[in-house]
């Protein structure tokens, strides 16, 4: 009897010690795949050295098909390394609101991560918003923008590469700055204006800038609308879709995305990527 008693127990003890390790490893895992997401180096992705040389002289294609291949192509890779960081930077806004809603409180780490991109997103408004609001607000914003959406924009504000402002500082987007000496002062500006055409250190530093423009600015929030719905659809994000936003990037209003829409469907052919 004593020896069917001390078994018993051991067995119990046994148990036990199985369950209390197990209930650790899910705590140390969880963790350990918490940290790993919500990192600021967990949205470094090795720059390209294209993006530092200068831009390529486009005006020296006699053909235009070539000319069209050689703007897309240059632009491409660096297109494509912002979206993989804009990911990253989406999956730790998905990871924090998990975090928050669990805890309600970040520690030091989390916290240094969830101030960075409320800063790089730019809140503004009248009241102040919640940790709940502002983690839904990143979820809209955080997120691509489509790569032929990006080339065609580049090819209509730039005239395919041949502007000043994208030939000597990498501004394929008309991207303007308010500060002076911050850029280049258009030729036509009127004469109480401010503002420049911005010019950036390299086509990293621009393609950056105009991504987080579209994700953040009040005047793309139909943008944002159109790319959230389409997530909560679970349909994909495309060109076409996304251009429609677009209304106030440029005076010209629905005729402006109408050449877009226009030069998406016959650039098609010359891109590497769907629209």
């Amino acid at each position: 009897m004593l020896n069917i008693v001390k078994a018993s127990v051991v067995t119990i003890v046994v148990v036990i010690s199985t369950l209390t390790l197990i209930v650790l490893l899910q705590k140390h895992s969880t963790k350990d795949v918490s940290e790993d997401i919500i990192s600021l180096e967990n949205m470094h992705i090795a720059p390209l050295e294209i993006s530092k040389q200068p831009v390529p002289n486009f005006s020296n294609y006699a053909d235009i098909t070539d000319k069209k291949r050689a703007f897309f192509a240059y632009l491409q890779p660096e297109i494509h390394r912002q979206n993989e960081i804009v990911l990253k930077e989406r999956e730790m806004v998905f990871a924090l609101q998990e975090t928050f809603l669990q805890q309600q409180v970040f520690n030091k780490h989390q916290q240094e991560t969830f101030n960075m991109l409320v800063k790089k997103y730019k809140f503004t408004g009248d009241k102040p918003l919640s940790v709940e609001q502002m983690l839904e607000t990143l979820i809209r914003r955080v997120d691509i923008i489509p790569e032929a959406l990006v080339l065609v924009q580049a090819a209509n504000e730039s005239g395919w590469g041949a502007s000043r402002f994208a030939q000597k500082g990498y501004n394929f987007f008309g991207l303007w700055c308010f500060k002076k000496g911050c850029g280049f002062v258009p030729k036509q500006r009127d004469g109480d204006a401010v503002h420049e055409v911005a010019k950036f250190r390299d086509l990293s530093h621009a393609v950056m800038t105009y991504i987080r423009n579209l994700n953040r600015h009040y005047a793309y929030k139909d943008l944002r609308v159109i790319r959230q719905n389409l997530r909560q659809e679970d349909k994909p994000i495309t060109a076409r879709a996304l251009a429609e936003g677009l209304s106030s990037y440029s005076e010209r209003g629905q005729e402006y995305i109408d050449e877009l829409l226009s030069m998406l469907r016959v650039n098609k052919k010359h891109m590497d990527t769907t629209i």
